[in-house]
């Protein structure tokens, strides 16, 4: 064990990232929005947009003192922009709650509105050292292949990986948010789903997935679709709420600005990316209602916006 630890963090030392959020004088608010950004996101996109939050919201007292939209609208194409109004809720609870602070403990964590036991136990370890059990995906693969041999974790997190996360962690605390550090580093930049470079892994001797001849997968994973799908088609509506500086009304959701004799001013570019999806209107009105159940837009005096 103290070799795959000394291995590991070693390599970690010396090829980690740069990243905004890991530097000590980050914070714990800069960290817990690293850590929501980072969900099903890629770093290269997350930089720019965190940086541009942080400038705007150092605190969670300045995002919780500004509307819920203005977190979706700023928010940009990361995707997924329902995280953008559970960041700003959490803020808002950290205000009332906690004084404006981030809480330091994973159990206080956990109790934040869109914070689950990964980004708890994250925030807990990387910006307040504390001793707790991260398990992401880029550590579950490692984890399956290292030790128990297989080409990728289980479908769903198991009480088994979480075990095993468990006794690999070192006892020491300092020693540990390391090592959590590392081994999600080394999934994310050596130990890949789809081309995993193992001549580049300091532990490939050690690698119980190599031993046991690189067996395939036991299952394929189910990429996620885009083209043509409700998630895209939303897209493209939050895309004109995010420029739109008055409510937008349903009519130019569903008919091409030409047809209604104008050209909206601000919101011409991103409507026209809209429409060029040919979208069925059943399909258009399924995902903005879908946008309205999901508190990501609202309506106003007629017409559509992103919420007060």
């Amino acid at each position: 064990m103290e070799f795959l630890h000394r291995r590991i963090t070693g390599w970690f030392a010396e090829t980690a990232r740069d990243l905004p959020w890991r530097d000590p004088g980050c914070g714990a608010w800069g960290v817990l929005v690293s850590e929501i950004m980072l969900q099903q996101t890629p770093v290269v996109r997350v930089l720019p947009v965190w940086e541009e939050w942080l400038k705007r919201w150092p605190t969670p007292a300045g995002l919780a003192a500004e509307p819920a939209g203005e977190a979706v609208r700023n928010w940009g194409r990361l995707g997924y922009p329902r995280r953008a109004l559970r960041l700003h809720a959490a803020a808002t609870a950290i205000v009332e709650n906690h004084n404006g602070r981030v809480p330091d403990t994973y159990t206080e964590l956990l109790a934040l509105p869109g914070v689950g036991s990964y980004t708890a136990a994250a925030v807990a370890a990387f910006a307040y050292g504390r001793r707790e059990t991260v398990v992401d995906t880029n550590i579950r693969r490692v984890h399956a292949r290292l030790v128990a041999g297989a080409a990728l974790p289980a479908p769903a997190l198991t009480a088994a990986e979480m075990r095993l996360a468990a006794s690999l962690l070192p006892d020491d605390d300092a020693a540990s948010v390391r090592w959590n550090a590392a081994v999600m580093e080394l999934g994310a930049l050596v130990c890949t789903a789809r081309a995993p470079k193992c001549a580049d892994c300091p532990v490939k001797d050690s690698c119980a997935w190599r031993a046991a001849g690189e067996p395939p997968p036991s299952y394929v994973p189910k990429g996620q679709a885009w083209h043509g799908t409700d998630r895209q088609v939303r897209g493209a509506v939050m895309a004109v709420l995010r420029l739109a500086d008055a409510p937008v009304p349903a009519e130019m959701f569903l008919q091409p600005p030409a047809d209604l004799g104008f050209a909206p001013e601000g919101i011409g570019v991103p409507l026209a990316a809209l429409h060029r999806l040919n979208s069925a209107p059943e399909q258009l009105e399924r995902a903005m209602s879908g946008l309205l159940t999901d508190g990501l837009a609202e309506i106003h005096d007629g017409g559509y916006r992103l919420p007060a």
